[in-house]
């Protein structure tokens, strides 16, 4: 039977070999990113083909990753920083396959608007769009990396300019189309990708909060539980006073 000694190490190669994973499942998304960007824009069906073929690879490794944590779980009893990086692995690895599905939707559209030209505006600001989420996600798997909660914590500002941009090219969305530049199913499409960038964009603030967790233990959720319970103490001691008033000028009345 293994020693103390020995479970702890298993558990802390564990750890790191789980870390290791979610780097490189990162990674692949920060490459992944302006390359579906590239197929968008030169309509490249073969491309397109190719990132949704490996797509399935992506997802078992996803799932790889959440089994392995869940068995440390289960296996080796973690507490404290072990048990957090544990933790925020079970809500990253998914995080990450959502964001390569995302990916794997602006192939889809770039196939369903195929043969449609898209205006050098257009195509500048998709690019923009493109090239911010990008910059949140690799200074995320950057932070995540590192351990490094100050860079984790400035994706929250970093994301606010991508959704500067994604209202922008909305709004040239419809100039577009008005002008008759673009027909309405390249502008629904268009306006379906937009929103598949802005969702990367949040899922980059989201591993950033899991970032923020392993470091410290805080998640922005759990100030919104603290207000939540906050809220309900004060309606409960308005209702107690609010009761103690009335039977007041009851017994006044009696």
């Amino acid at each position: 039977m293994p020693d103390h000694t020995d479970l702890r190490s298993q558990l802390h190669t564990g750890v790191d070999d789980l870390r290791s994973d979610i780097a490189r499942l990162g990674a692949t998304i920060v490459e992944l990113i302006p390359r579906v960007t590239d197929i968008l824009l030169r309509q490249d069906l073969e491309g397109a083909e190719y990132v949704l073929r490996g797509d399935d690879e992506i997802d078992a490794r996803s799932v790889d990753v959440e089994e392995r944590a869940l068995r440390l779980l289960a296996l080796q009893a973690p507490v404290a920083g072990d048990l957090r990086q544990i933790a925020a692995c079970l809500k990253l690895a998914p995080e990450i396959e959502r964001s390569a599905d995302l990916c794997c939707n602006i192939c889809k559209a770039a196939r369903r608007i195929y043969g449609h030209e898209l205006d050098p505006k257009l195509r500048g600001m998709l690019q923009r769009m493109s090239d911010q989420a990008q910059q949140e996600y690799k200074q995320v798997v950057e932070a995540y990396v590192a351990g490094d909660s100050v860079r984790a914590a400035a994706l929250r500002d970093m994301d606010d300019y991508l959704d500067d941009l994604h209202r922008q090219f909305i709004q040239q969305i419809f100039e577009s189309h008005a002008t008759d530049k673009i027909d309405l199913q390249v502008a629904v499409q268009l306006a379906v990708v937009a929103r598949f960038y802005e969702r990367l964009g949040d899922h980059a603030v989201n591993i950033s909060h899991r970032v923020l967790y392993i470091a410290s233990g805080w998640l922005p959720q759990h100030d919104a539980a603290q207000r939540q319970l906050e809220r309900e103490a004060a309606d409960a001691t308005a209702g107690i006073q609010g009761g103690g008033e009335q039977g007041v000028e009851e017994q006044g009345e009696g």
